[in-house]
């Protein structure tokens, strides 16, 4: 699954405001802004490779997968920044990320369905999600274990129940999973190394 995502801020040409901008060090929530952006883009890839894949949805259950990737790419994230952020910032920095993931569900689902609360149901989600996921390994260097994956491919396939679909749990664990923990893991690295840090305080 290629996800071309974006991980560098650009300096116009036309803009004088945009060029001083782009030089600025960025704030957390501007690294948490481009790690959601992208976490939404490689869940919609999620769904759009199943489909392709053969796998059939209703409306909602597209939603719901999206819904799915996207909270266990954030607890991935949060998984990645563990020990290389003070616990202060690395709290600030994932609820950001959640926080960006949420009001773009919001968005999305009202450009689809009209005006009405789909943040409220996605927030309860991804409490009880990373709630869950915290209790899975993870290895710095190989990623999720395996329980981490299953857990992700059952969800997965009970957001799609009711479908004449076989396999599910396998093809996110064996396909899906593999492919966007690749493109997180390369996201997060990419994009904290945007930001020169420093734990020496100004003098």
């Amino acid at each position: 699954m290629a996800v071309r995502m974006k991980t560098r801020w650009h300096r116009s040409r036309r803009s004088r405001r945009n060029m001083e901008g782009s030089s600025k060090p960025k704030t957390l929530d501007d690294l948490a802004g481009v790690v959601a952006f992208n976490i939404w883009k490689i869940s919609q890839e999620t769904f759009r490779h199943m489909d392709k894949e053969g796998f059939t949805f209703e409306d909602e259950q597209v939603i719901g997968v999206i819904r799915e990737m996207a909270a266990f790419l954030i607890q991935i994230a949060d998984r990645m920044v563990y020990g290389k952020l003070e616990e202060a910032e690395r709290a600030e920095f994932i609820n950001a990320v959640a926080r960006q993931v949420v009001e773009t569900l919001q968005a999305n689902q009202e450009d689809l369905f009209g005006p009405g609360d789909y943040r409220t149901p996605f927030v309860e989600l991804l409490n009880e999600r990373l709630a869950r996921y915290a209790e899975f390994n993870y290895d710095e260097n190989e990623g999720p274990g395996y329980a981490f994956k299953r857990y992700l491919g059952e969800r997965t396939a009970e957001a799609m129940v009711g479908t004449d679909n076989k396999w599910v749990i396998e093809h996110v664990m064996e396909i899906e999973a593999p492919d966007a923990v690749k493109n997180i893991r390369r996201l997060v690295r990419d994009v904290m190394g945007l930001r020169a840090r420093s734990t020496t305080p100004p003098a």
